[in-house]
């Protein structure tokens, strides 16, 4: 991965371009950016530019990076057990499987993580085991006399031992040593390491580049690729994923659509929460990975709902495949009178599920607040 094959983001690769070559390096960086912005892509092709730039052998650091197995060039990422790693697991012992994760697509999410190492069912982490490794790696010298770069991918999944255990060493690290943080959400990592990183920022990728980056990729039309950008939302990896008619998808929208006729059947009929505790225990059976990303795709449903509502229908992209279901006619059931609550409430769920709460009870919680919410007037 080098800056030309990164998307977009232009003022960022000649912000990271500029620094490295003037030797103004910061030694903790944080990249910060939701899933398919190119945050990882940036990380890597970043770290392969300040390698070889100094390198004897510019030739053959190059090769080393095509194969991610350059000796001054150490990952770290969310793992746990799975059949091949029975205990204390950490990121060198999934490196192939890593690396071929990354062969594959570089924007890929971490959901797509887990399901590569068949873990789809737990969450990983980055655990304190982990940080003895990382603080063992870079208390020796370089392999090639330059840099040594530590990229921690989902840093917001280092645990709070794990932290507290490389705070020392990311506040004073060894010299020509370099950390690229990377997260979904800087509010999760701890303060006391984010206040010692240099934040960068990524925002949405625009349509052009994720428009740009399918005809690259694909042999897909300048009109199909436009109109999958645009339903992307600034994300590449959902991108492919809509290229791809992604399974989970139309899995998400049956889910939903299934939830919401049975909200609005409850109202008056307690006959229908047996419905919804059933529906709550079907979805609870589920990974929380998989739980997580539901939620999000709720989100976004009400979302399109919403902007339907009110007629802002250039903004509109979602396209419902479910027979006898009517966007336009559920949209009028969204409105500036319900909207924040209904955000809140699947925020507050998506809170507790990803603290290991119990899933049916948040689930079933949630659904009985959507029969209220529903029928809310405008």
């Amino acid at each position: 991965m080098q800056f030309q094959d990164v998307l977009g983001l232009d003022h960022i690769k000649n912000h990271l371009q500029t620094s490295a070559d003037q030797g103004r390096i910061a030694h903790a960086q944080l990249f910060c950016g939701a899933n398919g912005s190119g945050t990882l892509p940036m990380a890597i092709a970043y770290a392969r530019h300040v390698l070889c730039a100094t390198a004897a052998d510019k030739s053959s650091c190059q090769q080393k990076f095509d194969s991610l197995s350059h000796p001054d060039l150490h990952f770290v990422f969310p793992v746990t057990t799975n059949d091949s790693v029975k205990k204390h697991p950490v990121s060198d012992l999934f490196l192939t499987d890593w690396r071929t994760f990354l062969a594959k697509n570089p924007y890929a999410s971490i959901f797509e993580w887990y399901q590569h190492i068949g873990v789809e069912n737990k969450q990983g982490i980055i655990n304190v085991d982990e940080a003895a490794q990382i603080v063992k790696k870079l208390s020796l010298k370089s392999y090639e006399g330059g840099y040594k770069i530590m990229i921690i991918w989902m840093a917001n999944k280092m645990n709070t031992a794990t932290s507290n255990k490389l705070l020392k060493l990311i506040e004073e690290p060894p010299a020509q040593t370099i950390f690229i943080l990377i997260t979904e959400d800087k509010e999760q990592i701890i303060q006391t390491i984010s206040s010692r990183c240099q934040i960068l920022e990524f925002p949405p990728l625009g349509i052009g580049a994720i428009a740009e980056g399918l005809k690259k990729a694909t042999t897909i039309s300048e009109i199909d690729a436009e109109k999958i950008a645009n339903r992307a939302q600034g994300d590449y990896n959902k991108a492919l994923q809509l290229l791809q008619n992604n399974s989970s998808e139309i899995q998400f929208e049956t889910w939903f659509i299934t939830w919401v006729r049975a909200a609005f059947k409850a109202k008056g009929n307690k006959a229908v929460i047996n419905e919804l505790i059933k529906w709550s225990e079907g979805i609870a059976a589920n990974g929380r990975e998989i739980q997580k990303k539901f939620l999000n795709y709720c989100i976004d449903f009400f979302r399109q709902a919403l902007l339907t509502n009110y007629k802002s229908e250039s903004l509109v992209f979602l396209e419902p495949q479910t027979a006898n279901f009517d966007l336009a006619k559920f949209a009028p059931f969204v409105h500036g009178n319900n909207i924040e609550a209904i955000f809140e409430a699947l925020e507050e769920a998506l809170y507790h599920i990803e603290r290991n709460g119990n899933s049916k009870i948040i689930l079933t919680d949630l659904s009985i607040k959507l029969t209220r919410l529903l029928h809310a007037k405008p």
